[in-house]
């Protein structure tokens, strides 16, 4: 751990969550592993809704039948639609899962020209934060922001990783989030995709004091995040049995996050690594003029692409 970092905290789900009455909460990446279990953790302390956001309406039944909302990160059309049902049946929103990923892919873009890795993990996340506020009609007042004054907060959590230290020396290449990254190692694009993930979060902190907003390391946990690995590497289909014997299951993997979206003792704009033990970013996750920047070049993108 580096300077001021923290000691780690017990944390029991079950228990150390607090009554969830009344509360809304939306988990997007919910039909499987660390969204899944997140879920069912959220669900135990009686919330008075879960919106879950998955990349089909099929996975979303599967998990849970009444709680869907169909959502693919790597399709600002999609991504909108969804915002588009949670606003229109829900009348706050007390916390804001960013749970869902891809990593280790071929490259390749989204349907909106980014780099898969980056448009989804990073630009899919900021869009549907951004349209769940929404930050650019003054005359509404944000449902975020109104949950906060009437309800006495809200959390947003995005699930980073400790592989933010493998993205490029400059943090963020500004030149290659709109390209395929073809040519560029793949874990260096997930690693940069992770990094904006933290970035964001301590730039959203920033920019709304009133938000409780913190990114995490889930640590090594086995999911089916990996299974994309697997299918295009045929080293990683060789030691993934391997790594298995070494990895966290769901329950373990889900706490930190759980912890982050309903502690108490949480600092916004801060990134934790399991449980609630900060201090382990890398000094690019700590820059906050990189953040700021981040968050503006996000901003250009998004109001530059078409709501239709």
């Amino acid at each position: 751990m580096g300077a001021g970092a923290s000691k780690g905290v017990a944390f029991d789900p079950k228990v150390d969550i607090p009554s969830l009455k009344d509360k809304v909460i939306l988990v997007k990446g919910g039909s499987s592993g660390l969204g899944a279990q997140s879920i069912l953790e959220f669900a135990r302390h009686e919330p008075r809704e879960i919106w879950l956001g998955a990349r089909s309406a099929t996975k979303a039944q599967t998990a849970i039948d009444n709680i869907k909302a169909e959502m693919e990160l790597g399709s600002f059309a999609s991504v909108r639609a969804a915002a588009k049902t949670v606003l229109d049946g829900s009348d706050r929103l007390d916390i804001l899962l960013l749970n869902a990923g891809i990593m280790a892919v071929p490259a390749g873009t989204t349907d909106d020209g980014y780099e898969i890795q980056f448009g989804t993990n990073h630009m899919g996340h900021a869009l549907l934060t951004k349209l769940l506020q929404p930050l650019l009609q003054p005359l509404l007042q944000p449902l975020l922001l109104k949950t906060a004054e009437q309800h006495g907060g809200v959390r947003v959590v995005a699930v980073s990783s400790s592989s933010h230290s493998f993205a490029p020396a400059k943090g963020i290449d500004f030149d290659a989030p709109k390209t395929s990254g073809d040519g560029v190692n793949t874990g260096a694009r997930y690693g940069q995709s992770k990094l904006a993930n933290i970035l964001f979060l301590k730039e959203l902190a920033r920019r709304y004091p009133q938000f409780m907003a913190a990114s995490v390391h889930p640590g090594a946990v086995n999911t089916n995040l990996g299974a994309s690995m697997k299918e295009n590497s045929w080293f990683v289909r060789a030691i993934v049995p391997l790594l298995t014997l070494f990895v966290k299951n769901v329950q373990s993997g889900a706490q930190n996050q759980l912890w982050a979206s309903t502690s108490e003792d949480v600092v916004s704009g801060t990134y934790y690594v399991p449980v609630g033990v900060t201090g382990a970013g890398k000094p690019l996750s700590n820059n906050s003029a990189l953040a700021k920047k981040l968050w503006e070049w996000t901003e250009k993108e998004l109001e530059a692409k078409p709501t239709a």
